[in-house]
């Protein structure tokens, strides 16, 4: 297959037309790379090429840890190449890979193009005008605020007769891609001038700046918004706006200042939730979330650190929807606590799913009991229109909602008699979080500490914590299921569980579950050993499905935790298989030491 009719076949090239790709094969090179080959450096050289993976897979990687699998028709690189600078993670080859080249100053040139910017910028361009429409009053919000306001680096001038080389001398030493040539008509040189201009035109490094600089200078005004910024880049194609204050040029915004806001997307998308006040205003939560996580997640950050960003987001979600309910309703009767578990209460959330959620107050009255089953309702109906379906199993604050002491009878109830069909109830509320509310929850904290000293209840809670196995054959090869592997009840589902038991024997009131690994290794519950690779196993699943829940989300398919066999390269169906084998091995250990196949 030729280059062109590969990258065809792949966003965003696929969006090009003839016309755009004139040169792109000219310009394309081959190159190969053994297994183990480090392409790109964390922290090194910008990348000097756009990379797309023709054959083989890579991993891109941060301090060893795994973050993503390129493979066929992943692009690289281009995260430097925008914001010319260090790579921000390792490309290493899983295998021999073949790759495809394009130099960066045809990459930069196709970028010029709005189709292929897109890929890149545009979506990024469409939430921040969004953002900035929802706040009328700018100067309170980051992405609405001047871009005057904002911290520039000092401008560099040069004067017209100054050499280009004395110029891009000047540009690497104070780490810049762009310095203003003084004048009566000023102009603008960038690093691009300095390729195209000079050394692609065959001029001398003695050449003036004032010879090659762009001119007219575009100016924005020093008002202009974040958001406004970077149309006006867009509808010019530059990648640079000079920032205008009475009449004079006082610094310059990169596309790279604005690329970086991804990853502080959260805070402006927190804003919209703070300003809901119906259920008109909650439609596109679920879809702006997705936008978010895959923003997030192509700027490098794994799985575990996006669902505490994704978790506090939805509890200020259902913090808003109390406050409208409370308005409705009337002053509370007395303090309350709304609770999350599950996924939430693990701070582990990453997509809107179903709801699972609790209610407790202090007192035990029927204008207290009727009173908060009008709150769960109407907190209910606001989290449904914003996506989050009901739990199938019904663990909502509509049907779990209780005064303070019925919920300590309850959770006793889990220790003192830890039989099957409490066990149930206890393993969905063991990761109980209060998010709102007054009420203190230190009392079912204490119960769940006490929980350490009773043998009977942890050896309970270790044959509940097993009960899902990894999907293992025989001879240790993976079990495929119709529809894919499902990475949730195979991997996430049996790790949480061990998780969870060895941070209660410990003691810990630790949620999250790589947290409660490391009280566990802490105490002794657990070995350090063991600690570490559940914790890479479970990073490595959540990734994965990450993956794949985005890719979903992309085409329009309901969420599912499955991954089908056939887009798994062959480095991670190995990766796959040894996470399976070690969950297995822990959850032998745990059988072993709790005796739990003796259990009546």
């Amino acid at each position: 297959m030729e280059p062109l009719e590969f990258l065809r076949a792949h966003p965003p090239w696929s969006r090009l037309g003839p016309e755009a790709l004139r040169g792109v094969e000219d310009a394309i090179e081959i190159a190969y790379a053994p297994r183990g080959t480090r392409v790109l450096r964390h922290g090194g050289a910008p990348a000097e090429f756009l990379y797309v993976v023709r054959k083989g897979s890579l991993r891109l990687e941060r301090d060893g840890r795994l973050l993503q699998v390129l493979e066929e028709g992943d692009a690289f690189g281009f995260p430097s190449l925008i914001g010319k600078a260090s790579p921000h993670a390792d490309v290493v080859a899983a295998e021999d890979a073949l790759l495809y080249q394009l130099p960066a100053e045809a990459f930069g040139r196709l970028m010029q193009t709005s189709a292929f910017a897109e890929a890149f910028v545009l979506e990024l361009g469409a939430r921040l005008r969004q953002a900035a429409d929802l706040e009328p009053t700018p100067i309170a919000a980051e992405l609405g605020s001047p871009v005057g306001s904002r911290p520039v680096p000092a401008l560099v001038e040069v004067a017209p007769e100054t050499t280009v080389a004395e110029a891009a001398r000047l540009m690497r030493q104070e780490g810049t891609s762009a310095v203003l040539v003084r004048g009566e008509t000023p102009g603008l040189l960038t690093d691009s001038d300095l390729r195209g201009r000079v050394l692609a035109e065959g001029r001398g490094p003695d050449t003036a700046s004032g010879a090659v600089a762009s001119r007219p200078v575009r100016t924005i005004g020093a008002e202009a918004t974040l958001a406004e910024a970077l149309v006006f880049m867009l509808e010019h194609h530059v990648h640079h706006a000079p920032i205008e204050s009475e009449g004079r040029i006082v610094g310059i915004l990169t596309d790279a200042d604005l690329l970086r806001l991804q990853a502080r997307s959260p805070l402006h998308l927190l804003r919209a939730v703070e300003r809901v006040c119906g259920a008109g205003d909650l439609a596109r939560y679920a879809t702006d979330v997705a936008a978010m996580v895959e923003s997030l997640s192509w700027g490098g950050l794994e799985a575990t650190r996006i669902g505490p960003i994704v978790s506090r987001l939805d509890d200020a979600l259902a913090s808003r929807l109390l406050r409208l309910a409370e308005a409705e309703l009337g002053e509370p009767p007395c303090a309350y606590a709304w609770v999350v578990h599950g996924s939430g209460g693990r701070l582990e959330q990453t997509l809107v799913t179903d709801q699972d959620n609790a209610l407790a107050w202090a007192e035990d009255t029927a204008d207290a009991s009727a009173y908060f089953a009008r709150l769960a309702t109407s907190v209910g109906q606001g989290l449904l229109a914003a996506g989050f379906a009901p739990c199938p199993g019904g663990f909502m604050a509509t049907r779990w909602a209780h005064p303070l002491g019925e919920w300590e009878r309850i959770f006793r109830g889990f220790v003192d008699t830890p039989e099957p069909p409490a066990l149930v109830v206890a393993l969905n509320f063991l990761d109980f979080r209060a998010v709102d509310g007054r009420l203190g929850l230190e009392s079912l904290d204490a119960v769940v500490r006490s929980a350490s000293r009773e043998p009977r209840f942890l050896a309970h809670l270790a044959r509940a914590s097993i009960g899902l196995e990894p999907p293992l054959r025989a001879f240790r090869t993976i079990r495929h299921e119709e529809g894919g592997i499902d990475l949730k009840k195979g991997g996430i589902v049996p790790i949480v569980s061990l998780a969870r038991l060895h941070a209660i024997e410990a003691g810990s009131l630790a949620r999250p579950t790589l947290e409660r690994l490391g009280a566990a290794a802490e105490k002794g519950t657990l070995s350090r050993e063991g600690a570490a690779t559940l914790g890479e196993a479970f990073r490595f699943l959540a990734g994965l499905r990450l993956r794949e829940q985005l890719r979903s989300v992309r085409e329009g398919r309901p969420l599912d935790d499955r991954v089908a066999v056939e887009s798994l390269s062959p480095l991670e169906r190995r990766h796959l298989k040894d996470v399976f084998v070690a969950i297995r091995e822990m959850q032998q250990a745990v059988r072993e030491r709790h005796a739990t196949d003796r259990l009546g």
